[in-house]
């Protein structure tokens, strides 16, 4: 029995100690909002923060997992939920699919540089695909995002 902290609530899992995180927070768990994309952690699509860090969660065996603080697109941080607001303030979307990566990378980033330069947010925002191309709604929303932060 694997026990997981995910979104602050405990969650008790009997699975394979290598199962990748990904599975477990999908399939057994049931929060939804984290993607499969490549399965070899290259696109960015199953982002989730551990310890406040973004990690490939199709990388990550269940096993290490334990006693870290894991949170989803379903969670609730600060930032997470500001970038979520500029995210629809702007309209950043277009199919969707990689947004989850897309916010838990940007948040990762502002937890640890509140107000990123360019070549950070290009830098940090790097190891995300977009197959729609959104990349320019995606800075700009980050930015939005800073500058609204900045003004409280």
């Amino acid at each position: 029995m694997i026990t997981l902290k995910i979104n602050g609530k405990e969650h008790q899992v009997d699975v394979d100690p290598s199962m990748p995180l990904l599975w477990v927070i999908r399939d057994i768990i049931g929060y939804t909002g984290t993607k499969f994309g490549c399965g070899k952690g290259l696109c960015g699509a199953c982002m989730v923060l551990m310890d406040g860090t973004a990690v490939n969660s199709c990388q990550m065996p269940v096993s290490a997992m334990q006693g870290r603080e894991i949170i989803t697109i379903e969670g609730e941080t600060e930032n997470l939920q500001a970038l979520q607001k500029s995210w629809a303030e702007l309209n950043v979307p277009q199919c969707g699919f990689c947004q989850s990566g897309q916010l838990i990378t940007s948040t990762a980033m502002l937890n640890n540089n509140p107000n990123p330069s360019e070549e950070d947010i290009n830098s940090n925002m790097s190891r995300n695909i977009c197959r729609c191309g959104t990349y320019t709604r995606i800075k700009g929303a980050i930015k939005h995002c800073v500058e609204q932060n900045n003004k409280s």
